[in-house]
């Protein structure tokens, strides 16, 4: 596991990229297995913005804030992250153990242009992991996504979890014919 601080628009002082890995530490103590982890520090329209991506244990927590100060935009990202994983461990007791107290990527949109063909500006890849719906919901809110792809062994296909406007969730599964 390494953790790569990148700048953009902003260079990355040594204190500052030592003070991002001090704190993603609290982060990593509380999975087994946590991948390279990424940590963007930019500045924009005199915001200075964090952004920490952390793929662990099978899931991708992201989180992304903004203020005037760089250092509190990376307690408050930080802060952000260490509440999904809250939120993901407490899903996770709770589908485990009954009694338990209390009751992730999106994919390339083809722009028109007036010729009639369209130019795709942005691709990407990404790894589906086996998870049933639960996991997949639970794995779109912690991206803040609106839609989440995934493949279900059960329903054996991949699928789409969307976020309905009223706030409840649709599922897509598509049937080749």
């Amino acid at each position: 596991m390494s953790i790569n601080v990148k700048g953009r628009n902003v260079d990355v002082t040594p204190a500052m990229k030592d003070y991002v890995e001090k704190k993603i530490a609290k982060i990593t103590k509380q999975f087994k297995a946590v991948d390279d982890i990424t940590a963007v520090l930019k500045i924009e329209h005199g915001y200075h913005i964090a952004e920490i991506t952390v793929p662990a244990s099978g899931i991708l927590l992201r989180a992304q804030e903004s203020t005037k100060d760089m250092y509190s935009s990376i307690d408050l990202v930080v802060e952000k992250i260490e509440r999904q994983i809250h939120k993901y461990k407490t899903r996770l007791m709770k589908r485990k153990y009954a009694n338990f107290a209390e009751a992730p990527v999106s994919a390339p949109v083809p722009a028109a242009e007036d010729d009639g063909e369209f130019e795709i500006i942005k691709s990407k890849k990404f790894t589906l992991r086996p998870m049933n719906v639960e996991e997949a919901i639970l794995q779109m809110n912690l991206l803040n996504h609106d839609f989440f792809v995934f493949y279900d062994p059960e329903l054996d296909g991949v699928n789409v979890v969307y976020r309905r406007k009223d706030g409840k969730y649709g599922l897509l599964s598509p049937e080749l014919k």
